[in-house]
């Protein structure tokens, strides 16, 4: 096949492009797919598969020596077949001087093994990279970058490394072993108690501060990187995506999102990389604190792109709404941390710990309540939608109040049933806010909130009369509103029942001997409305499948 032709057995739709993606990252960690499952649903994907085996076969180490060693399958495919039971090739796992005793640590670009080194007979962590054959070379310098870093850091509560370097073209470093669980399975065993989570956090945040004394910042602070060791004393581990202070802008691609998003500040998941600094690894202590209290990140939504957007604009929900049992202080240092501003969280890392420490030692904190502004403003970040229709609604409420004072033409009894509707309206807000925070009708809130605004629209411009009037954009803004849900079904649920009310508005207008337009108005002003809510849908349908594509893709170079 001529090389600027592409395959013409490949027709990608949605369900044919994420399973592709899962048998390249299988490729990626070293598995072997299972191949012949795959064509008999997608056999059209035949040439692809074919041309990326052979791309995983040209891949491979060419020593012959390694190839032996490995019998054609990655030291991390051997390991895992061991793990599930199936024995390693030649019965044992023997890596270089050490001997792999079971995995217990995998992420995006690397897996780490339990391990005892042979000479020196102990036990210790060792980091590789998966399916080392196929690492790209910047993967590789971050991995050696990663080592570096590690290898200059000197602190209690740090993971120390002991020495790095290649087997069998496979490349690795030693690292301290911490006999213990994370601080992720320890808060999955239940919430932490206040004193222990401020104990926890307060360490964690020293470790922090040597870090950033030392250049550092480490932009992935979450639980699963807190390890605790037999006395249960954390460590802050895994320095993958640290960022040199000081370093040139290579060391990070521009707009590059890179961290968990449960835990990142909100510049880190706007991909403003040059903002990333010490006060965002700041905000990522407030969010382990916030875990550990309450049992869940201050923003975990269903998939990545939602949790992102909220971090960037939403607002936590307070500690002490989730757990009653938290103490002010400790909730006002949580709060302090998480703000969306940098310059308004604390100073440092170890000004973090400072408070923590007065507060386990029953002084009076730094952090303070926040005023009536702030407040309001939080409350505006958590619950958008309600501040967005209350605010209209009350210019409305003004709108009205003044014209029927300027204006003697309209009657009371229009006026209070324009009043009415209004507040109305406001209380349905206010109802399908209280149903939101309590996450009912999950999947269908968004459908049911916008389907009422449409309504009571309509209502509204049956009463005053105005459905040939400027009032009926109301209805395409609607549609465009709709889609800040970031969600297909309520943008096409909107869009229905704005159709059906308008429809409902002419006929009704018709029975009543009101002047109506022309046929073709309404088909032109229908047909607006179906092409603004296919583009809408499409744009957030775009979104998600784009989130859905790198939720599971290696981090970016």
């Amino acid at each position: 096949m001529p090389m600027d032709e592409p395959p013409r057995d490949i027709t990608m739709n949605e369900e044919a492009f994420g399973l592709l993606d899962r048998y390249l990252q299988d490729l990626h960690e070293g598995r072997q797919p299972e191949s012949n499952s795959l064509l008999q649903r997608h056999p059209e994907l035949a040439s692809m598969l074919r041309c990326l085996e052979g791309l995983n076969h040209l891949a491979a180490p060419p020593n012959p020596a390694t190839q032996a060693a490995d019998s054609r399958v990655t030291i991390a495919h051997r390991a895992s077949a061991m793990l599930e039971g199936a024995g390693a090739p030649n019965g044992e796992l023997d890596f270089g001087n050490f001997e792999l005793l079971g995995e217990i640590g995998r992420g995006g670009m690397g897996v780490i093994w339990k391990a005892r080194q042979k000479d020196l007979d102990r036990i210790v962590a060792i980091k590789m990279i998966l399916a080392n054959h196929l690492a790209s070379p910047v993967q590789v310098e971050r991995f050696v970058a990663e080592a570096k870093t590690m290898a200059k850091l000197h602190h209690p509560n740090i993971v120390r490394i002991h020495e790095t370097g290649q087997v069998a073209g496979q490349h690795y470093f030693v690292m301290e072993y911490i006999a213990g669980s994370s601080l992720a399975e320890r808060a999955r065993a239940g919430t932490v108690s206040p004193e222990k989570a401020a104990r926890y956090v307060c360490t964690i945040a020293r470790a922090v501060a040597h870090l950033h004394a030392q250049g550092i910042v480490h932009r992935d602070l979450k639980p699963s990187n807190i390890l605790l060791d037999e006395n249960d004393e954390p460590y802050v581990t895994d320095f993958g995506l640290v960022k040199m202070l000081g370093a040139g802008s290579q060391a990070t691609t521009t707009g590059a999102i890179l961290g968990t998003p449960a835990y990142m500040a909100p510049e880190q998941a706007a991909g403003q990389s040059e903002k990333v600094g010490p006060l965002s690894d700041v905000y990522s202590l407030g969010a382990i604190l916030y875990d550990l209290v309450t049992g869940r990140p201050p923003f975990q939504e269903t998939n990545p792109l939602d949790t992102l957007v909220q971090v960037i604009e939403g607002e936590p929900t307070r500690p002490c709404w989730v757990n009653p049992a938290i103490p002010p202080k400790l909730e006002m240092i949580c709060l302090k941390c998480l703000e969306k501003a940098p310059e308004d969280r604390y100073a440092s890392a170890a000004g973090v710990a400072d408070d923590l420490e007065r507060f386990l030692n029953g002084e009076d904190v730094e952090a303070r309540p926040a005023n009536p502004w702030a407040l309001f403003r939080r409350w505006a970040r958590r619950e958008p939608s309600l501040v967005f229709r209350l605010c209209a609604l009350l210019v409305f409420v003004c709108i009205v109040q003044v014209n029927y004072t300027i204006l003697p033409l309209v009657s009371k009894g229009l006026h209070l049933e324009v009043l009415k509707i209004l507040g109305l309206w406001m209380v349905a807000s206010l109802a399908c806010q209280w149903l939101v925070n309590r996450r009912v009708w999950v999947g269908w809130m968004p459908s049911i909130w916008s389907g009422v605004d449409a309504v009571l629209l309509t209502l509204l411009l049956r009463v005053t009369n105005t459905q040939n009037s400027p009032l009926l954009i109301g209805y395409p803004f609607l549609v465009a509103v709709s889609g800040l849900w970031f969600q297909v079904r309520p943008v096409w649920v909107t869009t229905a029942v704005l159709e059906a009310s308008y429809v409902y508005l002419v006929l009704d207008c018709s029975a009543r001997g009101g002047a109506v337009a022309l046929p073709h108005f309404h088909v032109i002003f229908m047909v607006a409305l179906a092409v603004l809510a296919w583009a809408v849908a499409y744009q957030v349908q775009r979104i998600r499948v784009l989130s859905r594509y790198y939720e599971h893709r290696p981090l970016p170079e």
